[in-house]
């Protein structure tokens, strides 16, 4: 970690002497969206570059190109992205340690990807995707650090440095890194997050790229949960608040996910017309993406815990390997709009070391394919009326059927905006679901031709006002809704084995998920009230899909300038509760959660204390989190025999500093 901070410390100086000279940032005077800092020229700069820099030209761009720009501000949502994920944590209910698994309060059906993963869908939350990945457009040398403690001999830290060598060609370099020991036995966590982007256009704009690669690993010890919770955790024994000195199921197991991606995305404008009234634009794209990635499970000896064993030690590894490629024509143009045709091609190939033969089954070792794919989208913005649709079929292959996404947002006003969107899809469970390998004797199994598709529909409301608030509604129904589950009867769970028996399953009845989503903040000077409050139902035949009917969370806090302007200060009080429901358990030979519905979890309040600052272009937080763990009883968990972590004081920043 600390050679990579270095790196990025002369590569900042590097480029700072590669671009125009820039005087020191002036002091910064914020707005209620965006920092006005300012960034001059010097005056004998030539005439080209007589030019007042703002925030505004540090831009940030997505995956579906959608541009935003650099945000220095303190706000309370700021304080809610404050977090290992760097995302508003509202519906998920992390475990102890920072990087564990979190168990989810809120569901979304919908299948975004248009092809299965690999799994291990708890372990796989700070994995990177695509989509994930931002590319940047900069006039000079940006720097983003994000630093925050951890849980014993440990730090986070996600530094980012973007720099251009031309104004057409921008870079950029980051690394997300960390080690947490935790609180409990055997809990270390750790990960490494590299990823660097390059971003080039033309000067005629007719050609464009964007590119990255990204190598991820994420590590972790698991210890199976607490072996006796009753007498050691819910009793509150003085004895066992060092919880390290807690019994739990295994010291000798980890898992792994480690993944290397080459992506790239380009264009060429066959054809290019721009004058007063009109641009149009014929244009040939190309995305390419080769991603390597496996998830492994190892243990020293066998332990009942997950049932008998084929050999020891044990050594779990399934690896996903795919090759991705579109090639698309589209057409834009001011009044009609963006109309695009794509043709993709992917190439999978999912495997174990070697195929098992036991007395009852034989069990391959691959899944190995092609998929052909043709599909279209639409996008227009007619005034305050904007369109966006999509869609793919499956031609050629047996994973996907296809995909269809379609939203239609309207602005009233400035202050009122109301969007209607839809979403359907049909393909197969991720491959974790359909064929699986372990030295484990009941975690073999080969469902590639039993399982069916998941057939999803959805339908979402949003509204965003600045005066009634945010309020989002979303009704979604599932066809062979695919999960994990345990056939344990309730000796083999009273003798500490119910995970021995988790196996795949798919419902044959539709399961249908209503939530609905308002938040809303009331301030009176400098005093403010943020609430956000999610209703979720599910309607289902047999209770495959748990979560907790009722979700809140409430933050007062004071904001206000001090020190003669100098800083600006934000302090408050976080609550935050979710009603009792059988909340899933947690595998670490899969990496998945599983539906349990013997053990009612939740009903307890989660109060945080804060303390927020911002310096010129420097974030500092304070947090004292779960302050309540005290006086409130030792029944705060986050998956059956996972507590959720105790009270403790934890500080970083956030500091965006520019060359």
């Amino acid at each position: 970690m600390k050679y990579f901070i270095s790196l990025l410390l002369i590569l900042s100086l590097q480029t700072a002497f590669a671009q125009d000279k820039m005087l020191p940032v002036a002091k910064e005077k914020d707005t209620i969206l965006f920092s006005k800092n300012k960034l001059t020229i010097p005056k004998g700069a030539t005439s080209n570059k007589e030019q007042e820099l703002s925030i505004k030209d540090y831009k940030i761009i997505s995956y579906a190109r959608d541009t935003t720009y650099l945000d220095t501000t303190l706000t309370i949502q700021k304080e809610y992205k404050y977090n290992y994920l760097r995302r508003d944590n509202f519906e998920l209910m992390p475990f102890a340690n920072v990087g564990q698994p979190n168990n989810a309060l809120g569901v979304d059906m919908e299948q975004p990807e248009l092809y299965p993963s690999l799994g291990a869908r708890a372990r796989n939350i700070n994995y990177m995707e695509v989509q994930d990945i931002s590319y940047y457009n900069v006039p000079t040398p940006m720097t983003d650090l994000f630093f925050k403690t951890t849980f014993e001999q440990g730090q986070l830290l996600d530094a980012m440095l973007t720099f251009n060598t031309s104004r057409r060609l921008n870079f950029s370099i980051a690394f997300k890194g960390f080690r947490s020991l935790g609180k409990y036995q055997f809990s270390q966590m750790q990960s490494g997050n590299f990823r660097t982007t390059a971003n080039y256009q033309t000067a005629n704009e007719r050609y464009t790229l964007r590119a990255h690669i990204a190598a991820q690993d994420i590590e972790s010890e698991e210890n199976g949960g607490i072996l006796e919770k009753e007498l050691q955790f819910e009793s509150e024994d003085p004895e066992f608040q060092d919880r390290s000195r807690l019994d739990v199921f295994f010291t000798d197991a980890r898992n792994k996910i480690l993944g290397k991606r080459y992506f790239l995305d380009h264009r060429f404008a066959i054809f290019q017309k721009s004058d007063s009234l009109r641009r149009s634009s014929v244009g040939l794209g190309h995305e390419f993406s080769y991603e390597t990635k496996y998830f492994q499970f190892q243990q020293d000896s066998q332990n009942d815990f997950f049932g008998s064993t084929i050999v020891t030690p044990i050594d779990d590894k399934a690896t996903l390997k795919t090759f991705f490629n579109r090639l698309s024509l589209d057409y834009s143009n001011r009044l009609l709009g963006t109309l695009k045709g794509f043709v993709n091609w992917y190439n999978y190939d999912y495997y174990f070391n070697s195929i098992l033969i036991t007395d009852t089954q034989t069990i391959p070792n691959q899944l190995r394919g092609d998929e052909l794919a043709v599909g279209g989208l639409y996008q227009n913005q007619i005034g305050a009326f904007a369109l966006d649709a999509s869609l793919t079929y499956g031609i050629t292959g047996d994973l996907t059927n296809y995909i269809f996404d379609a939203a239609a947002e309207y602005s009233i006003n400035d202050k009122h905006n109301i969007e209607v969107s839809a979403h359907s899809s049909s393909r197969l469970p991720n491959f974790n679901f359909l064929l699986y390998q372990s030295e484990y004797e009941n975690y073999n199994w080969n469902n590639s031709d039993a399982f069916e598709n998941q057939n999803v529909q959805s339908l979402k409301f949003n509204l965003s006002s600045q005066v009634w608030g945010d309020l989002m509604v979303q009704y979604a129904t599932t066809d062979n809704y695919t999960y994990f589950s345990s056939n344990a009867t309730s000796e083999q769970i009273d003798n500490g084995t119910e995970n021995a028996y988790v196996t795949p399953k798919q419902e044959s009845s539709s399961v249908s998920h209503l939530k609905v989503k308002f938040a809303k903040e009331f301030k009176v000077g400098k005093w403010a009230l943020n609430n956000t409050v999610m209703y979720q139902n599910v309607t289902q035949s047999n209770q495959v899909l748990n979560v907790p009917q009722l979700v809140t969370r409430n933050t007062l806090y004071y904001s206000s300038n001090v020190f003669k302007n100098a800083m600006f200060l934000q302090t408050g009080v976080t609550f935050k509760y979710f009603t009792a429901y059988t909340m899933d358990g947690y595998n670490p030979l899969l990496g998945e959660f599983y539906v349990q519905n013997r053990e009612e979890l939740g009903a307890f309040p989660l109060l945080d204390f804060f303390i927020n600052a911002k310096v010129r272009q420097t974030r500092i937080y304070l947090k004292a989190e779960h302050f309540n763990s005290s006086f409130t009883g030792n029944t705060y968990y986050a998956a059956p025999n996972y507590p959720y972590r105790d009270f403790v004081i934890r500080f970083g920043l956030v500091w965006n500093f520019f060359s």
